[in-house]
């Protein structure tokens, strides 16, 4: 390869990962809207349950071009947003990881922290979904909360108690 042309090749590379970071974004955010609009129709009792299957039929009937709205994935989004909309500080978060890695984390963390911690590494490491489903399948937050709580136990020793433990008499 021409050394000379490398950078523009970076750049080219640069400006697709931005676009499809942008692109995923704009999705989850969607997704977000789509998962509140039914949540709170619901919440209002202006639709029941069954609105997500009629909707889900009325957008394939009226626009069959569009894709991943089916009665299932509908019903996804407003899990989606049920799961987060408590937690604001995550809101930002979950629209810089993908929706995989977000129905991964929503459907296989028991708690909001384990979900916050996997969302963090997730966008600090930028992890496939089989790199993610390998670390919450290995229990890496149950471990790190394990050396977590064992160093700040250590730390709630006073110093001298500690270091009396291990005093020659």
């Amino acid at each position: 390869m021409d050394d000379r042309f490398v950078d523009v090749i970076q750049l080219i590379k640069q400006s697709r990962f931005n676009a499809i970071k942008a692109v995923n974004s704009e999705l989850i955010h969607l997704y977000w809207n789509i998962g509140e609009y039914i949540s709170k129709k619901i919440e209002n009792s202006e639709w029941g349950a069954s609105v997500v299957d009629e909707l889900a039929k009325f957008i394939q009937k009226n626009e069959p071009a569009l894709k991943g709205f089916s009665n299932k994935n509908i019903w996804r989004m407003r899990q989606f947003y049920e799961t987060y909309k408590r937690f604001p500080k995550l809101s930002p978060v979950v629209r810089e990881i993908s929706w995989t890695n977000n129905m991964l984390l929503f459907s296989r963390c028991k708690s909001i922290e384990e979900i916050e911690f996997y969302l963090q590494l997730t966008r600090r490491e930028n992890y496939s979904k089989r790199e993610l489903d390998r670390q919450i399948s290995a229990s890496l937050f149950e471990r790190s909360m394990m050396i977590k709580s064992i160093n700040n136990q250590g730390k709630q020793l006073p110093s001298n108690e500690l270091t009396d433990t291990f005093k020659d008499d």
